[in-house]
């Protein structure tokens, strides 16, 4: 057996790395036999080269109770062999542990050396059972004549106490005790466990305060401060005398320490610890975060994260101080580190502010701009010099912009949009800013965060009093809406419906459609409203061709496939033939009319003809009958159901079902067999006699096919409401592959927007309006009990939004008995019918 030692072991390993498997199994059958030697030398060299062969992922598990014989070998060097593997080796489920009992309470009074190496085995292979067994031994060991024992006495104690809780007692108290050992080693291991075990329950360790802060006023090593300001992080939430105690000893620790870890440490200890609180821990915080800056500015890395850390939890209670250092701060956005990219947006979320919104968003989003200068593309040449020139470490590589990345982009853009409208557009003061924003970051942003958003230009100009107005898809869906809901504020709506009307919106999804197609409808008959309060019969030829415009295009999606679309595509269709119609109708009246005058007042019922085509006035009173006000939360819920109203009563009742049919000869059985229970029922010529029967299996079916029948017969019935609910009966499924697959894969492209332009939410010349009302609490229904608010509403001026009255042409009178049996209207905020 040539491979005696490891040495031999290590360099058949070496030797044989093509046949590596090989060569240990045949290494391990040698150290089989080796074990098994009455030698000990032998035995305890088997021992280590399965303990180097345990280090590459052998197991030597089977090798257990050969190690436990080499730790009871009186001989140092090879008792240290077998510690050695114990530790390396042995879990909590080694059997033989329960037979080192007796050995390691021997080895722990003998010499000095045995107590070292047996203190620590423990520390590794400790189970409960032997944490209860040893404990003794262990504190008696703590009083130990050489500091060396202490120390590892003391390290060791801890494995001991999170073994077996019921020794901590008596184990702090001596732990109390060896704050004040001699030996600076014992003190800072005492103190490395206290801090370790404060984590747990910190308020169990207040009495060690006195001994601790005499300690952080006395000791220079830095490694037991960084302890001893850990644990007093710990402390001081549970006895708030001592942040008045501690703010002298750290203030002059942050402001004269060279050490970084030390300095950090100290600096978060004021954070947890409450010590910024109050007039007199605004020194201490300016200082804190003028030495968190610092580190922002270093170049090493970790050191930038830890301080972005660290600041983000002193912004909420000085903001003022962090925003001083905004720049160092927004420079990390577009570091190279994911990491600090990420802890920096954190930092610049929440130093967010209604004075610093504007700057902040305008920073991050000018990291979306792509960048022009990186983007010309190096010559021949030049990109075969790059490959000829060898590369070195110190070679600079070329700066690729974090900022291309799609998923961090799509961070940023959502970061944007979170910052702007947290707390209800708290921190927004200039609306008409907010939304060029969200139309440049549509245009930027190439990411999907078109829904995010279609939702904020919708809210915003839904719940803002006074604050109205790429590449998303989903933001044509907002634009068309407020298009056509707010189309009182477009200076000519006529010179907007080409765009809505254009070729191109077939390639949009449905739901875009169908807002194009209804905003249509709105700013058409908002237009031809104004178009008659002026009118001049030369407008009729543009009236007209608006008209056969709109037709034109709306009767191309009548036949669309989904339903939507196709419903107002249809309505739009008929509401527009009317009109064209009645243009078509139309006859200039003569200037010497005697009734021309009369065209200001315009009575339907009167004999005074109006000077204009009547039906201008169509469409207008259909969308402008109600202002748009956003809903509260609890509307709906607080809306009371009318008295006599039945929700379960049939809107349209339901056919009756036709009786059965009995054969002759099964009634005449049934008679037959129920003599005598028959129910007589009186009608006016007599008594007729009706048998009872049970209805048979084919009955059932019968009845079953017939509600099928029916069931499909209502199902396209847009009168009657079908409950889908899957029913026990026997019902054939619905065909899933007839159902139409539209793809929108022709969908062109919106990459051809110059992006040279300069974004308007990025330029200084904005002119915010005098004030804002923005509606945070939505519109509850009359009698409802309105919920009461904490907070404050900021006090601006309203301004209202109402439908333009029209002075020429009044409303027109419907009798009172049309509307007697309609209930009063709950108004919503939707906007979209």
């Amino acid at each position: 057996m040539w491979e005696r030692t490891l040495q031999d072991l290590i360099r058949g390993l070496r030797a044989n790395k093509k046949d590596e498997s090989k060569f240990i199994a045949k290494a391990v059958d040698e150290i089989r036999k080796e074990i098994k030697s009455d030698d000990m030398e032998l035995k305890a060299g088997a021992v280590l080269k399965l303990t180097y062969l345990d280090m590459l992922g052998y197991d030597m598990s089977w090798a257990s109770f050969h190690v436990v014989e080499v730790m009871s070998s009186p001989r140092f060097h090879l008792k240290s062999v077998g510690y050695l593997a114990a530790v390396q080796s042995f879990d909590q489920e080694t059997d033989v542990l329960m037979l080192t009992t007796n050995l390691l309470k021997k080895d722990m009074t003998s010499a000095p050396t045995d107590i070292s190496v047996a203190l620590n085995g423990l520390s590794h292979v400790v189970t409960p059972d032997l944490a209860r067994d040893l404990s003794p031994e262990l504190i008696t060991m703590l009083t130990h004549s050489r500091a060396h024992i202490r120390k590892r006495a003391i390290l060791a104690l801890y494995k001991v106490m999170v073994k077996y809780p019921e020794v901590l007692p008596q184990g702090v108290a001596k732990l109390k005790d060896k704050l004040d050992d001699p030996d600076p080693g014992v003190v800072a291991s005492t103190v490395n466990v206290l801090c370790e075990l404060a984590r747990r329950k910190p308020e169990d360790y207040l009495t060690l305060a006195p001994q601790l802060f005499h300690l952080l006023t006395t000791s220079s090593n830095n490694w037991m401060l960084i302890k001893i300001v850990k644990l007093f992080g710990s402390l001081s939430p549970y006895e708030p005398r001592l942040v008045r105690k501690l703010q002298p000893p750290i203030t002059e620790l942050i402001s004269t320490t060279p050490a970084i870890s030390l300095l950090y440490e100290c600096v978060h200890t004021c954070i947890i610890g409450g010590m910024l609180q109050g007039s007199s821990g605004d020194s201490l915080a300016r200082m804190c975060v003028s030495k968190l800056a610092a580190f922002i500015q270093d170049a090493d890395q970790n050191l930038k994260y830890i301080a972005l850390l660290a600041l983000v939890k002193i912004v909420p209670s000085h903001p003022h101080l962090v925003a001083e250092y905004q720049d160092t701060i927004l420079a990390s956005v577009n570091d190279q580190d994911i990491s600090i990219r990420m802890r920096a947006l954190d930092l610049v979320s929440a130093m967010v502010s209604s004075n610093s919104l504007q700057s902040i968003v305008q920073q991050v989003l000018s990291h979306l701009v792509p960048d022009t200068s990186s983007s010309t593309l190096p010559t021949a040449a030049q990109s075969l010099a790059q490959h000829t020139v060898p590369t070195s470490p110190t070679t600079a590589k070329p700066h690729i912009s974090p900022s291309q990345s799609p998923a961090y982009r799509l961070i940023l853009s959502q970061r944007i949009l979170t910052m702007c409208s947290q707390s209800m557009y708290e921190n927004v003061t200039n609306f008409e800013w907010y939304l060029s924003v969200l139309v440049d970051l549509a245009h930027v942003a190439n990411v999907d965060i078109g829904p995010q958003i279609r939702d904020q230009l919708v809210d915003v100009v839904g719940r803002v009093k006074g604050g109205e107005t790429g590449s998303c898809s989903e933001v044509l869906w907002a634009a068309a809406w407020i298009c056509g809901e707010y189309c009182s504020e477009l200076s000519e709506p006529q010179k907007l419906l080409p765009y809505l009307l254009q070729p191109q919106i077939s390639t949009l999804l449905p739901e875009i459609i169908a807002v194009y197609i209804h905003a249509t409808s709105k700013i058409f008959g908002h237009w031809a409203a104004e178009v008659a309060q002026r009118w001049d019969d030369d407008d009729l030829p543009e009236v007209k061709s608006m008209v056969d415009l709109v037709l034109g295009r709306a009767r191309e999606f009548v036949g669309n496939s989904d339903v939507e679309v196709q419903e107002r595509a249809a309505n739009t269709v008929q509401l527009f033939t009317f009109i064209q119609a009645d243009l078509n109708a139309y006859r200039p009246k003569p200037v010497d009319n005697p009734f021309a005058e009369a065209s200001s007042s315009f009575d339907p019922i009167g004999s005074a003809e109006p000077r204009f085509p009547k039906s201008l006035y169509l469409l207008q009173p259909l969308h402008g009958a109600y202002d748009l006000n956003p809903v509260a939360l609890a509307a709906q819920a607080s809306v009371p159901v009318p008295e006599g109203l039945d929700l379960d009563a049939w809107i349209v009742a339901p056919p009756q079902e036709p009786a059965p049919e009995v054969d002759a000869d099964v009634k005449a059985r049934k008679v037959k067999k129920g003599k005598g229970k028959e129910k007589a029922m009186g009608t006016g010529n007599g008594v007729v006699l009706t048998p009872e029967y049970e209805e048979d299996v084919e009955t059932v079916e019968d009845r079953e096919r017939r509600l099928a029948e029916r069931r499909e017969r209502l199902r396209d019935d847009p009168y009657y409401i079908i409950d889908d609910k899957p029913s026990t009966s026997k019902r054939a499924h619905e065909d899933i592959d007839s159902i139409p697959v539209v793809r929108l894969d022709d969908m062109p492209s919106l990459a051809d927007v110059d992006d040279s332009r300069i974004l308007p939410s990025l330029k200084e010349d904005y002119t915010p309006p005098s004030s804002y009302v923005i509606d945070r609490d939505g519109e509850m229904p009359e009698g409802a009990v309105v919920p009461s608010q904490t907070a404050t509403p900021r006090t601006m001026t309203p301004v209202s939004r109402n439908t333009p009255t029209l002075t020429s042409f009044p409303q027109y009178e419907v009798e009172d008995e049309v509307r007697t049996s309609t209930p009063e209207p709950i108004k919503y905020s939707s906007g979209i019918v």
